[in-house]
């Protein structure tokens, strides 16, 4: 199965809501690699890296995060698998 990486800009009500820590429970129950990080602008950005489905499957549930998240729109910038990561962070 092919490798990818994505970076994932979410907006809405994303911050204060546990969406990154969410973000990262789902990234490792898929086997993603990568870090989800709040933005000063109140957008969560996260890079996962993986296999295609696994990554889409992550992917799809930003779409609407945890129960209290109002997710409004993501951001979605598909790139080539660089494999740099050994887990999945999330960074302050």
């Amino acid at each position: 199965m092919k490798s990818v990486r994505a970076t994932v800009r979410i907006k809405g009500r994303v911050q204060g809501v546990n969406f990154r820590y969410f973000t990262q429970r789902t990234a490792c129950q898929h086997g993603i690699t990568g870090w989800v990080r709040n933005l000063p602008d109140g957008d969560v950005e996260a890079l996962f890296e993986g296999t295609q489905s696994a990554v889409q499957a992550v992917i799809d549930w930003c779409r609407s995060g945890p129960a209290a998240a109002q997710v409004d729109e993501l951001l979605i910038d598909w790139e080539d698998f660089r494999g740099e990561f050994d887990s999945f962070e999330v960074h302050r």
